[in-house]
């Protein structure tokens, strides 16, 4: 059995797309560590393992884009005292929870550090939007595990 032809896929596959090491995936498929090495350089894992991670984030940047457009656009409606059109406040509505579940998929697979400031929207600026924009207020108190000082 040609063990490059049954375990190469998979170990791919752990290595970009499961952010597992060399050693790990060695450890796990009971493959040689130099093999894996090996097959790493020859498939330039690394640099796919880069591009797929900034496929990501780039998803969020253009999610937050693509509501921040929406929201200028309804602003600009009720600025001017028109009639805002339900489909694009119940897409808006709809928009603002994935931030938080993009970023928490985001901060998981690129293990960020903690002392690195998140970027986009935090829970905060959602809840300021909400509050601000579509006149929702929350009952619960926003916490933050990390913040000392609940709000």
């Amino acid at each position: 059995m040609n063990s490059k032809r049954h375990l190469y896929p998979e170990a791919e596959r752990l290595y970009i797309y499961n952010y597992m090491s060399v050693d790990s995936i060695a450890d796990k498929l009971k493959v040689n560590r130099k093999t894996i090495l090996a097959w790493k350089e020859e498939g330039f894992w690394t640099q796919r393992r880069k591009e797929y991670l900034k496929s990501k984030q780039s998803f969020h940047e253009e999610l937050y884009e693509f509501a921040r457009k929406l929201m200028k656009d309804i602003t600009a409606d009720m600025d001017a005292g028109e009639k805002i059109d339900p489909g694009r406040m119940y897409a808006f509505c709809r928009v603002l929870p994935m931030f938080t579940k993009v970023m928490d998929y985001e901060n998981a697979t690129a293990k960020k550090e903690p002392n690195e400031k998140p970027k986009g929207l935090t829970a905060d600026v959602i809840a300021q939007i909400e509050e601000e924009v579509l006149g929702i207020k929350r009952i619960n108190p926003i916490i933050d595990l990390n913040d000392d000082n609940p709000k």
